[in-house]
């Protein structure tokens, strides 16, 4: 382990990393949102989501530098009294776990399709194109807003909180494969000429075997860059349908949620509630923006 280390901290990318201070300080808030959000059972002091230990004689405490606010809520409490600051870090939480979810099976639609069209070529190749074509002339939000009505309709109202995850997660998958595909289809076409690939056909490997274990780990390079591109833009796609009320459920809500159960509130004094829940969001996309400028940066040789 110890040797991993030390040869990834050798490596270019690690060099590059440590010279680019605007990374740095991305990397170090993005871990302190992680650790924040992933260990919130252990660093939150409330479970918001206990509702047999939320007080409803605290609901609508402002935070604890305010008048009326109270040390035990720091950034005070929502309409039902449940504490923000743990809010904000489940909240995160459920937009990480969904962004995540959504990029890698975006991920794995579009580099299939992608290896598929530029492999293949011909009627198969602007089959495939074509498609993403038309799904990119329109919005994401509005691919996934088709997407997740469709399936609410096709599904008793009684089952709705129970499939809002993968529902969710389905719709912005959906609405992000093209970019993976193109991508990787453009590097399939100049990958598929090389020598390598001409020497297993000559030796008869199947087709598959060349796309997946001889193309794929040479398109991948552009691939992850925009995964990391593409987190933030999950992240904020899900916060916009959570606002839009077609996201989580209530009794899980995310960043989206929260902002949203606080613009009720935003314009009759309670403005924390929709402020930090947005100031969260804030810094979790600009982290992840941040590091994906610099990651493509420093993989794209002629930055460099």
């Amino acid at each position: 382990m110890r040797a991993v280390l030390k040869r990834w901290w050798d490596s270019d990318i690690a060099w590059a990393w440590r010279r680019a201070p605007v990374a740095i300080a991305a990397t170090l808030l993005l871990a302190l949102l992680l650790v924040g959000s992933f260990g919130a059972g252990w660093v939150a002091p409330h479970n918001p989501f206990d509702l047999t230990k939320v007080e409803l004689l605290d609901a609508l405490l402002p935070p604890a530098w305010e008048a009326n606010g109270q040390s035990t809520y720091l950034l005070g409490t929502d309409s039902q009294g449940r504490d923000l600051y743990s809010a904000i870090l489940y909240g995160t939480r459920v937009s990480l776990l969904i962004g995540l979810a959504s990029v890698m099976l975006s991920m794995l639609i579009g580099i299939v399709l992608g290896l598929i069209s530029g492999y293949a070529g011909g009627r198969i190749d602007a089959f495939i194109m074509r498609i993403a074509d038309v799904q990119l002339s329109f919005p994401a939000i509005l691919i996934a807003l088709l997407i997740d009505g469709v399936a609410r309709a096709a599904v008793p109202r009684e089952l709705h909180e129970l499939i809002a995850f993968p529902v969710l997660i389905g719709a912005i998958a959906l609405a992000g494969w093209p970019q993976y595909a193109r991508t990787v289809r453009g590097s399939t076409l100049v990958e598929k000429n090389r020598e390598y690939v001409q020497a297993a056909r000559v030796i008869g490997v199947a087709s598959p075997v060349i796309m997946f274990r001889h193309v794929l780990p040479n398109v991948l390079g552009p691939v992850l860059v925009l995964a990391t591109v593409h987190l933030a833009t999950a992240i904020i796609t899900e916060a916009t349908l959570s606002f839009l009320g077609v996201g989580v459920p209530p009794t899980a809500p995310s960043l989206g949620t929260l902002i949203r159960i606080g613009n009720d509130f935003l314009f009759s004094g309670e403005w924390w509630i929709t402020i930090f829940p947005g100031a969260a969001l804030v810094l979790l996309v600009l982290s992840v923006n941040l590091l994906g400028d610099w990651l493509r940066d420093a993989l794209n040789p002629k930055l460099n």
